[in-house]
């Protein structure tokens, strides 16, 4: 089981951190993604980072304000987010499936494990 936490409301350029964290299972044989949705709009995979944290991914869209880090010792994996837009407002959700690594593909398989989301709001 995954569960998300950490969004807020926040003004655009501010940052917040996320969580996910795992129960009932060892988080660090999994890859970790997160990704979000906005009102109207189709699911985006934002990030992911593999089972050792070695390897992470980014969306373009998010590269150079968002990083996402994993703790297994404490089964939890964070994004955190900085400079934050308008546009970054979603619910963001996290995922895992053992059977896929982290990479671009990784956002395009049906992933079998997902936390209830987080919503973050940026205000102009």
């Amino acid at each position: 089981q995954l569960q998300a936490s950490g969004g807020g409301l926040v003004q655009a350029g501010g940052s917040l951190r996320l969580s996910c964290a795992g129960s009932g299972f060892t988080l660090d044989y999994y890859p970790i993604g997160w990704f979000r949705q906005a009102p109207g709009k189709g699911r985006e995979g934002v990030s992911c980072v593999s089972r050792g944290g070695g390897s992470t991914y980014y969306a373009d869209s998010v590269k150079g304000r968002f990083t996402i880090s994993r703790d297994n010792a404490n089964k939890t994996v964070y994004l955190q987010m900085n400079s934050l837009k308008p546009e970054d407002t979603a619910v963001y959700y996290c995922a895992t499936d053992e059977r896929y690594s982290c990479g671009p593909a990784f956002f395009h398989y049906g992933l079998d494990y997902w936390g209830q989301g987080t919503q973050v709001t940026v205000s102009s």
